[in-house]
């Protein structure tokens, strides 16, 4: 009798340690103690209480970390995090710290806890190096799923190059990175400026991750920021985006008054379509190129990249007072190029519609010299027209409306006919003499 219960009590076991093991999810807090964690950086105070992770504001010290002794690459982690004060906070995941590095400074992905009135929380930041990668103006739908005061349950995963946030059942961000494919997960409590009163705290618990079994989710329910270049995830495909540059050739590019692509002026390198400098010591005679296919209705996106004090631009609605003549997404070096202090209130900046509406930017999201920007172009079915920035809404108007009729005949293109007013168009990519790189340029019918 004896004999048969110890069996059955490892039967039990053994079925017990399958049905762990056939989960997958394990445990990254023991709530007890702070074992598997060690903290970086800055000096804020972190304890368990009653089963929960409390971390806690304090002065005069930079952004702290409670990280992971491991590190992780394709997993899926959940956790519950309650906020009782206006504190930002993140989740840092495949994040970096070595000593080598940036003197261990923790850089990586960060999935937002933004409890202000931005709500911005879910979005996906990368910390202490490219800045934002997916904003909460991407995903306004996504804004309310945060809950103040209460608890909050993160989901975030990561599998290869795809990597998605949802908060409390909701999808947040949606990435295609491949910058960091393994790293840190951490715990953040923010700095505070000095005349913030310290003590805010927030809470985590039910940390748990799975690493095994892993499947990319590919629902095409949110905005895609896709930073692979020239790439079109299934997700977009589904969204009906298609590239209009492989990265490798000029298929679908012609010159502006030619069938054929310009001799000189324009290269592919390295995966982008980029202009060659015409200078005196180079010269070089080229032109505008622009698509074989018209569109009407449509949202593009495409990245640039300018040599310092460049000028260049990319337009559409092009036709009306001649061949490149049309609404124009201001490409410039705000910094060094004369430009971006001609026009009107700096209706010439990176960003603008040029010599029309200037871009409502901050610093922080434009790109300088040698960096890429993320741009997108949006033109609804109604004529509302929007330009965005590295995440970010700069321009917004209606083409035809009195208030853009007015713009146009106080700027140099007052004396054409229509204006802006053509019914489809091709995208032109502008030859100004300077060095530009295009990539990842990619459009969908609205």
């Amino acid at each position: 009798m004896r004999k048969f219960q110890i069996l059955i009590a490892l039967l039990l076991l053994v079925t017990t340690v399958s049905a762990k093991s056939k989960d997958g999810w394990q445990p990254l807090f023991n709530g007890k103690d702070l074992t598997g964690w060690h903290q970086l950086n800055g000096q804020a105070k972190y304890h368990v209480e009653k089963g929960e992770i409390v971390g806690t504001t304090v002065s005069n010290t930079p952004n702290s970390f409670l990280a992971t002794d491991k590190d992780y690459g394709d997993f899926v982690l959940e956790l519950d995090l309650l906020v009782t004060d206006q504190m930002n906070s993140g989740i840092q995941f495949r994040s970096i710290s070595k000593p080598e590095i940036m003197k261990g400074r923790v850089h990586g992905y960060q999935c937002e806890v933004d409890p202000s009135t931005r709500a911005w929380s879910g979005g996906i930041y990368d910390e202490a190096r490219r800045g934002w990668l997916y904003t909460g103006e991407l995903n306004p739908a996504a804004k309310p799923a945060f809950k103040m005061d209460e608890w909050n349950h993160y989901r975030i995963e990561c599998v290869g190059s795809s990597i998605r946030t949802w908060l409390n059942g909701v999808p947040v961000a949606y990435v295609f990175d491949d910058m960091t494919p393994t790293g840190l997960i951490a715990l953040q409590v923010h700095a505070i400026g000095k005349d913030v009163q310290p003590g805010k705290q927030i809470r985590w618990k039910n940390i748990r991750i799975k690493t095994t079994g892993l499947k990319a989710t590919e629902s095409a329910d949110v905005y895609v920021v896709n930073l692979l270049p020239n790439n079109l995830s299934n997700a977009e495909k589904k969204q009906g985006w298609k590239l209009l540059f492989d990265g490798k050739t000029t298929d679908g590019w012609k010159a502006l008054n030619s069938d054929k692509f310009p001799e000189q002026g324009w290269q592919i390198d390295n995966g982008s379509i980029m202009t060659i400098a015409n200078r005196p010591e180079n010269p070089v005679k080229s032109t505008d190129i622009v698509t074989k296919e018209k569109f009407s209705a449509f949202e593009l996106e495409f990245n640039f990249n300018f040599a310092e004090g460049a000028n260049s631009g990319v337009k559409y609605f092009i036709g009306n007072g001649g061949p490149n003549v049309g609404m124009e997404y201001q490409v410039l070096d705000d910094q060094r190029h004369p430009d971006a202090k001609a026009g009107v209130d700096g209706n010439r900046k990176m960003g603008s519609l040029y010599d029309l509406i200037a871009a409502d930017k901050q610093e922080r999201f434009t790109k300088p010299a040698g960096e890429w920007n993320v741009a997108r172009i949006v033109v609804h079915p109604d004529n509302k027209v929007e330009h965005w920035l590295n995440g970010m809404k700069v321009v917004e108007y209606v083409r035809g409306s009195d208030a853009f009729k007015a713009a146009v005949e106080k700027s140099k293109f007052s004396k054409f006919e229509n204006f802006g007013m053509a019914k489809e168009t091709p995208i032109l990519l502008q030859y100004h003499n300077d060095a530009v790189k295009f990539n990842s340029i990619k459009i969908r019918k609205l």
